[in-house]
């Protein structure tokens, strides 16, 4: 029994848990970190990030011009189609302002946006060294304050008492640990790397997922508390998947197995069939949609393919492309119906109409007769060698989590659970019914984490 005298347990290591956790230790509070993946793997899929979308009302540190509230919104609103809290969703993007300033006060830098199809000047703040550097700011400020942090412990059980959690149960380095905190921050993520929970909602094709974040998110707090009858939200199915390259390692390969090539090239299905509008946005908007879009395809499987004229125009992949000095050359190296193939790239190639290319905006440039239709960036398939990537679904994190209030409190049919918060992609089911705008998990783990460490300390005290 470690009966001791910490105030708060925090569940977790990426951003909210450990925006939590400052913001607890600020107010003086003996605060716990309870991080499940080893020192070297600390993070979550925090260390894998490389922005969060912030409103502004002007430029703002590396951000230009401005982001107002509500482009923000009508943004989140295109992606979600709707299926989101507005509340809590504006609240979110309103104190995203803040975030930015309060980030730099923890150590955390940025640096001017990307180039390439993310670009993202207007409404992302790039941190300079990316997710792993954003990571290290945030322990080191944790530590030098006094936070307390645990690696390898695995939090079991948290132990509901009425509208109280009474205990927090943990093995760490082997060994049985019961902690009895005042409040408790779960901030531990979804449940993606459980590929038998997925499978669950899925059905089979789940087993061929590729899970691009860390391998500790396997959803044991969230079970634990939702078989506690803690109230639910979100939809099992909905999460935030993206098209990867399909030679990814089947966990953790972080965000450089994307790939952002799509725009530019034809998508095609192992029957050499294209199945969706690759420019259907700009990118940031609608790259996530790509992952769900695979998954409902043969194998869960699908092939971009572009030629000499585009393989610079988007960020360069973590793996060479498959190469080929003809489409019938490039079919063979697939595996695909070269016949098939060769018949959907000339179709392709006839509906193309004239116009202005533009790659960074959308520039009308359209099919025409094609089924179905590219509306922009359509410009035909010839200019060898030409090449090619393997998609397969990359699933960052799930969307069924725990419902909050704007305090980020966890809420139950009995209402509130009294010491209880929320922060991150284990409450971001409240916001993201589905879909995904780029930066936007960032964002809701900062400012949740921040609520949450508030509302723990508040109570606390």
């Amino acid at each position: 029994m470690e009966n001791s005298e910490y105030d708060i347990v925090v569940i977790g290591g990426g951003n909210a848990a450990l925006c939590a956790a400052i913001t607890a230790r600020r107010t003086g509070a003996k605060v716990l970190v309870l991080e499940a993946a080893p020192k070297p793997y600390r993070g979550g899929n925090s260390r894998h990030t490389r922005n969060f979308r912030c409103m502004h009302d002007g430029p703002l540190g590396v951000l230009s011009d401005t982001y107002d509230v509500d482009e923000y919104y009508e943004d989140l609103l295109k992606v979600t189609k709707g299926q989101t809290d507005e509340a809590l969703a504006k609240m979110t993007i309103e104190t995203s302002a803040e975030c930015y300033p309060w980030m730099e006060e923890q150590g955390i830098r940025f640096q001017p946006s990307l180039s390439g199809t993310l670009s993202l000047g207007r409404t992302n703040a790039f941190f300079l060294g990316g997710g792993k550097a954003l990571v290290n700011a945030l322990y080191r400020t944790a530590e030098n304050l006094g936070v307390d942090i645990r690696y390898e412990a695995h939090v079991d059980h948290l132990e509901r008492d009425g509208n109280q959690i009474a205990q927090v149960r943990a093995t760490i380095a082997g060994m049985e640990k019961v902690f009895k905190p005042r409040a408790v921050v779960a901030a531990s993520g979804g449940f993606q790397a459980d590929i038998d929970w997925l499978a669950r909602a899925w059905g089979p094709a789940a087993k061929n997922f590729l899970i691009r974040g860390t391998p500790y998110n396997r959803g044991v707090v969230l079970k634990d508390l939702l078989d506690q009858e803690v109230e639910s939200v979100g939809d099992p199915t909905q999460c935030h998947a993206v098209a990867i390259d399909g030679r990814a390692p089947k966990y953790d390969g972080g965000i450089v197995t994307r790939l952002d090539c799509v725009p530019f090239s034809v998508v095609v299905n192992k029957d050499a069939e294209r199945f969706y509008d690759e420019g259907e946005d700009v990118w940031p908007k609608r790259y996530a949609i790509w992952g769900r879009l695979v998954a409902a395809e043969k194998d869960q499987v699908a092939y971009a393919i572009i030629d000499s004229r585009s393989i610079d125009l988007f960020m360069p992949s973590v793996f060479p492309p498959i190469q080929a000095e003809t489409i019938e050359g490039l079919g063979q190296q697939l595996g695909l119906n070269t016949n098939a193939l060769r018949a959907t790239i000339d179709g392709f190639n006839a509906g193309c109409q004239e116009g202005e290319f533009k790659p960074i905006e959308l520039d009308g440039l359209a099919t025409s007769g094609v089924t179905p239709a590219k509306t922009n960036w359509a410009r035909p398939i010839v200019e060898p060698p030409f090449y090619a990537y393997e998609l397969r679904p990359g699933v960052t994190f799930t969307y069924l989590g725990l419902k909050v209030d704007e305090t980020a409190q966890v809420q139950s049919a009995d209402g509130a659970i009294e010491n209880l918060w929320a922060a991150g992609e284990i409450m971001a089911g409240s916001i993201l019914g589905q879909g995904y705008l780029a930066g936007f998990g960032m964002t809701i783990g900062t400012v949740f984490g921040r609520l949450a460490g508030k509302g723990a300390a508040e109570y606390v005290r």
